[in-house]
């Protein structure tokens, strides 16, 4: 019996095994499609990305199939799971329905870009996301709701936008959140109290921020929390912390509370009454002695025409000529001249209209010609155009004004020219807010950059205080003056920025390039010829007012080889030598000694030390003796955006939390 039934035995088990055999590869079967088609949804949502916000900067084959194989895009399981396109002029809004179909999305990377906008809601539905770099763009309005639905957030990295409104204390509700930069916006209000418990990197400096630091934050460094009007530890301590004893208690009856008050003063009403009189007494004497004052100094400023405290600085800025000695009337060079353009406006028969600012485009109209020559200013050098001040205007306003000199041409040239200036719009360029006209003087009026120049940065303080600049900032820095100057050369084939030098080279808080003095060669005489920054200068060029966009790409490569070198070029810096830069470093790297090239505090970071020769071999191109030698700026912009953001890390201090969980 039993050989009899085994065989049937057998031939059931046999069979059972097949059905879960069968049913496994159709489970299979089943999934694939899916799999696929999740992978089809993520390609089209990156594809729809970017045909909004980066249509010729996104070099995607899109031949290949599959996105997982496309710059920038990682995917697990053939899900996207990171997106990292920093640096790579992606522009415009968001489009909605794009990112929040990468479901599976954990990395977000968009740093160093121009967009603008609020962010898209339907990120909410990344509910796997940790890590959100969205620094360096311009995105405005509130912080949006449903980043605080993201649970799973360990960084966020908002800083260098437009936000605005106040910070929402709903970060408390993700746990896992260890970094949070909110700096360089415009939020406004009081911090709330943020504890989140894994919290250790944390900036909301230089935003409209107000009140005290609250006690969860008081542990970060002071530096967080610059740039407010706030108190508190880490800052220094916020007025009247301390009651005071006599009125420490106020609970009981009202008279028994006045009772022991006078006693302990041990002042009568008398004596109250009295100390009331003298304080008003004083009071008046005071502001009759303040009315006397301001007219005696109303009066001074009549007779001698001064609209104007310009002050000698306290220090030379390399690179820029000081001005003058003062004309021994207590004021300096500028005074003299601003009362003689205002003495002269009386008599001249010109129209009114041209004693007036003119302002470009939607140019804040806060302050008027008067205004100007009765604010507050300081000398900031004399450049190869004319002298550059710092105006701190009565309303609070601070903007540059360069006061041109040698301008040879008609008024209307000029005002044509000035116009075509004015029109430049360019992220990376020193807007020209307005001028005025008169036939003594010319002023320039342009936003004030309160880092100063990269000549100053780069040559100034040599000390132990000084601040070092690394490869992610000097990187930083190439590339938004490169952008500049493709702006400027796409703008026309005869256009050209013909001043190129690192003193022209200014930086905002955050250390964003912004290129000024474009577009003034076309307006001096040949007596402003740039003698002293014979260093930056193109070898064929022999008049400094006509320099093709060609010598521009050689004044750049001379730039950025200042910035690997940390040295400067021949004749840029007053009473220095300097070296003829593209020369000895094409003897250094001869010789293949590259590394002694690179500033010792490049040489820090040897991580960068390949994309640093790629720049390198770049400014050698830029600097080319032959003009048909040299990249376009097209083509160096494209190969710095390649390499400089090809291997920097998303957070700006990525050693100092580790991402563990």
């Amino acid at each position: 019996m039993l050989s009899k039934s085994n065989p049937h035995s057998l031939s059931s088990h046999s069979y059972l095994s097949l059905l879960y055999l069968f049913a496994f590869i159709l489970q299979i079967l089943q999934s694939l499609p899916t799999t696929l088609s999740d992978l089809n949804s993520d390609r089209a949502a990156l594809l729809a990305l970017r045909s909004a916000v980066g249509g010729r900067t996104l070099l995607w084959n899109t031949a290949q199939q599959s996105p997982c194989q496309w710059a920038g895009v990682e995917c697990e399981n053939n899900d996207v799971t990171v997106l990292r396109l920093p640096g790579v002029s992606l522009s415009g809004q968001l489009p909605p329905n794009t990112l929040g179909n990468l479901t599976n999305l954990r990395t977000l990377s968009l740093r160093f870009n121009a967009l603008s906008g609020s962010l898209p809601s339907d990120l909410a539905s990344c509910t796997q996301l940790r890590n959100l770099y969205l620094q360096g763009n311009h995105f405005s309005g509130p912080l949006p709701d449903f980043l605080l639905t993201l649970h799973d957030l360990v960084r966020l990295n908002l800083a260098g936008n437009n936000f605005s409104g106040e910070i929402p204390s709903g970060f408390n509700n993700l746990t896992r959140l260890k970094t949070l930069y909110l700096e360089n916006n415009q939020f406004s209000g009081s911090i709330p109290e943020i504890s989140a418990p894994k919290l250790a990197q944390f900036n909301v400096s230089f935003n409209n921020l107000n009140g005290s630091v609250p006690k969860s934050l008081d542990s970060m460094p002071s530096s967080a929390f610059l740039g407010n009007v706030l108190c508190g530890k880490p800052l220094d301590s916020c007025p009247g912390n301390t009651t005071p004893a006599a009125t420490a208690g106020t609970g009981g009856g009202g008279n028994g509370n006045v009772n022991q008050t006078k006693k302990k003063n041990g002042l009568s009403g008398g004596a109250i009454a009295g100390i009331v009189i003298g304080s008003v007494l004083g009071f008046i004497l005071i502001l009759a002695l303040l009315i006397v004052c301001c007219r005696k100094k109303d009066s001074k400023k009549a007779r001698s025409a001064d609209f104007g405290t310009f002050k000698h600085p306290e220090t030379e800025i390399p690179g820029e000529k000081p001005m003058e000695a003062e004309n021994g009337n207590g004021y300096s060079v500028a005074s003299a001249a601003v009362a003689a353009m205002t003495a002269n406006g009386k008599g001249e028969s010109e129209k009114e209209g041209t004693k007036k600012l003119v302002f470009f485009g939607n140019a804040s109209r806060v302050f008027d010609l008067e205004d100007l020559l009765r604010a507050s200013a300081e000398v900031l050098g004399k450049g190869t155009f004319g002298t550059a001040y710092k105006a701190v205007l009565e309303v609070g306003t601070v903007v540059a004004v360069k006061r041109l000199k040698d301008v040879t041409i008609s008024e209307m040239e000029f005002r044509e020219k000035i116009d075509s200036v004015g029109a430049m719009d360019h992220e990376n360029l020193v807007p020209l807010r307005a001028y005025y006209y008169s036939r003594e003087e010319k002023l320039l009026v342009f936003d004030y950059m309160v880092m100063g120049s990269l000549s100053a940065l780069l040559h100034g303080n040599k000390g132990a205080g000084r601040t070092p600049l690394n490869w992610e900032i000097r990187s930083g820095i190439a590339l938004g003056t490169a952008r500049a100057i493709d702006y400027l050369h796409s703008q026309g084939p005869n256009i050209s920025h013909g001043n190129i030098k690192s003193s022209n080279i200014l930086l905002t808080k955050s250390y964003k390039a912004q290129v000024s003095d474009f577009g003034l060669a076309h307006l001096v005489g040949p007596s402003s010829t740039p003698n002293r920054v014979a260093g930056y200068r193109a070898p064929e060029v022999t008049d400094p007012r006509r320099v093709s966009q060609k010598a521009d790409v050689y004044s750049f490569g001379v730039l950025i080889l200042e910035l690997l070198t940390g040295k400067a070029p021949t004749h840029a810096l007053l009473n220095e030598e300097g070296v003829d830069l593209p020369r000895w470093v094409q003897s250094i790297v001869r010789e293949e000694w590259t590394s002694e090239v690179f500033d010792l505090e490049l040489l820090r970071d040897q991580n960068a030390e390949e994309e640093m020769v790629q720049l390198l071999q770049l400014a050698i191109d830029c600097a080319a003796q032959y003009p048909d030698k040299r990249p376009s700026m097209s083509e160096v912009t494209r190969r710095i955006e390649e390499l400089c953001y090809s291997s920097l890390p998303d957070d700006p201090q990525p050693d100092v939390v580790k991402e563990t969980d």
